[in-house]
């Protein structure tokens, strides 16, 4: 991988729906160019998919909430999250904790719920999001 490789990766990170005419411009290629190494970064799972951002209060999921397990049940725990509709991300970790779980919810009350649930998996520690400043991109290298 190339620099000119990391200077598309970090220009689709800002703006995935960039035209890759628009992108082409950007780098100082020529859209076929940009058009082939962006199929290969695709191939080799450099670039493994597209995402839409979206924002939690404008579909009903305002309560959004980061909670710490300590497991019983791994697999257990893994799948419940997985099956659940509010979990956004379940990460399984080193340490005194064993998962951390990121949901967006509609209210205090289907956290309570979800807590509730997930509870025969492991012990949890809840931590409400109030506000969320998410970088764009990284640098790749």
């Amino acid at each position: 991988m190339d620099q000119i490789d990391q200077q598309i990766i970090k220009e689709l990170q800002l703006n995935a729906k960039i035209s890759m005419k628009e992108l082409a411009e950007n780098i100082h290629l020529s859209s076929p160019a940009v058009i082939e190494r962006v199929r290969k970064l695709e191939e080799q799972q450099v670039i493994e998919g597209y995402h839409a951002h979206l924002n939690f209060k404008k579909i009903d999921r305002p309560i959004q909430a980061i909670i710490l397990f300590e497991s019983k049940d791994c697999k257990a725990l893994a799948t419940f999250c997985h099956n659940h509709p509010d979990v956004l991300t379940c990460y399984r970790v080193a340490g005194e904790i064993s998962y951390i779980v990121k949901l967006a919810t509609n209210s205090v009350e289907t956290l309570e719920q979800f807590i509730d649930a997930s509870m025969p998996y492991g012990t949890p520690s809840t931590n409400i999001v109030l506000s969320s400043h998410e970088k764009k991109s990284i640098e790749p290298f």
